[in-house]
């Protein structure tokens, strides 16, 4: 059997695509309600406006693998059998979370053997790419170069840390973005009325809806989870309509007054980092918590917290940054509702660590010169020396090596000649900048030989 249970030889085409339609009835309703042309899909139109890569690759536009890089629930499977469709390939996919190198060259010798066979190309989809080991990416490389397969990749980590170069190099690199607002209430609206999704069996009161489209932080997937969830329950006792409190009791969180496309979104995220900046630390986790329970995407909070780390606490404590950015990560490893608690911490220690907004004034000011076209030549001894003719140009010469004495400090120009003198950081005398508010002016008077 070629291809599995429902190989047509044996049963026919009739007998298989009975057995599909059976699936696909029994599907979740995120599965049932996944775009079956370009028509159908919302957001993303920077791929998939007139002209934009991957409509020229759906459209039939000349072949390349593709790694898709983005968010959970912004259409990356659909995005990879919209390919497959088109383009009249056989589809094949494989998770990088269950698969391994032997599943990775089963299924390219199945689409090599295909090819010679009838000339039919094959679309590899592999979903987590990024979790494939250097040896699993490096056993696609052959048959990516020869097209024996047209990879389309996803993954939610940036893929130039996580995919290997050679695989980088063959591929495009398309970055998709969290669904906004209205992108979800369409998919919403849509899978209310459809007959492959709820059939207009229920309705949807605004209410209900718009909590939907909180919940979903940009994930399609998750807003449909939670309508399906509703539906369900809803239907258990005899309702017609889906109102705010079945998705309530259902996803077992209350609605919080907070429009993330609006006013309150900004107006919640200025409050809490102001709270934080002024050190409120009751205030910054109350902002916190109303952020978390209407749904915001933690990564947002996790990217204004290590924004906040540098701009607004900097060198006064040097660990902020580094709590932030472990926030940060320890949500995208985690995931929520877990992930608060990173959230939490760093929050508390954002709003408890003294304050300086030093950082922020000096390369303001460096950035500020180099804008007013302040500047220069690198001075001589600066340059890079190690290639062949830099010692006849003069570079790399005289320059003072400062390990070379006791104290690892020296007195040797290092700005152009038009920026030497010119202070940038001014270290406030809060927290450990304190210190630094002595040994800056110290060194300074060093290595302009006044010390």
């Amino acid at each position: 059997m070629s291809e599995g249970l429902f190989d047509e030889g044996l049963f026919g085409a009739d007998t298989e695509q009975r057995a599909g339609e059976r699936l696909a009835e029994n599907a979740p309703l995120a599965a049932r309600m996944r775009p079956r042309s370009l028509d159908e899909v919302v957001g993303q139109q920077h791929l998939l406006g007139a002209g934009a890569p991957l409509r020229r690759l759906v459209e039939g536009g000349a072949p390349a693998s593709v790694l898709l890089y983005g968010p959970p629930g912004t259409g990356k499977t659909t995005l990879a059998n919209l390919v497959s469709l088109a383009t009249g390939r056989r589809f094949a996919a494989l998770s990088a979370l269950s698969s391994g190198v032997k599943e990775v060259r089963a299924v390219i010798e199945e689409a090599r053997r295909r090819l010679g066979r009838s000339g039919e190309s094959t679309v590899l989809f592999i979903d987590e790419v990024h979790r494939f080991s250097k040896t699993q990416q490096d056993a696609l490389l052959g048959a990516v170069e020869d097209r024996t397969v047209l990879l389309v990749a996803a993954t939610t980590e940036n893929p130039y840390f996580s995919v290997v170069a050679p695989l980088l190099s063959r591929s495009l690199v398309l970055q998709l973005r969290s669904l906004e607002d209205d992108d979800i209430r369409t998919l919403v609206r849509r899978a209310v009325t459809e007959e492959r999704g709820l059939g207009g069996a229920l309705r949807l009161d605004e209410e209900a809806e718009n909590h939907l489209v909180a919940l979903a932080g940009g994930d399609a997937r998750r807003a449909l989870t939670a309508l399906e969830a509703a539906a369900e329950s809803a239907s258990s006792t005899g309702a017609e309509v889906i109102d705010l409190h079945t998705v309530e009791s259902t996803v077992n969180r209350a609605a919080v007054l907070y429009d993330k496309g609006g006013d309150q979104h900004y107006d919640i995220a200025s409050a809490f980092i102001k709270s934080i900046r002024g050190s409120d630390v009751d205030a910054a986790l109350h902002y916190l918590a109303r952020m978390v329970e209407a749904g915001e995407d933690p990564r947002f909070i996790a990217r204004r917290l290590v924004v906040h780390a540098s701009e607004d606490i900097g060198m006064a404590d040097p660990t902020a940054l580094q709590t932030a950015v472990a926030a940060a990560h320890a949500v995208q490893f985690i995931g929520m509702p877990e992930g608060r608690l990173a959230l939490a911490q760093a929050t508390i220690h954002l709003a408890t660590a003294p304050k300086s907004n030093a950082v922020t004034t000096a390369i303001d000011a460096a950035t500020g010169d180099v804008r007013a076209g302040k500047g220069g030549p690198v001075p001589p001894h600066l340059r890079d020396g190690h290639y062949a003719g830099a010692k006849k140009l003069g570079h790399a010469q005289g320059y003072q090596y400062p390990h070379d004495r006791p104290e690892g400090v020296l007195a040797q120009q290092y700005p152009p000649d038009g920026l030497v003198g010119r202070d940038y950081y001014q270290p406030t005398g809060r927290g450990a900048e304190r210190t630094l508010g002595e040994r800056v002016p110290k060194l300074r008077d060093i290595i302009r030989g006044n010390g």
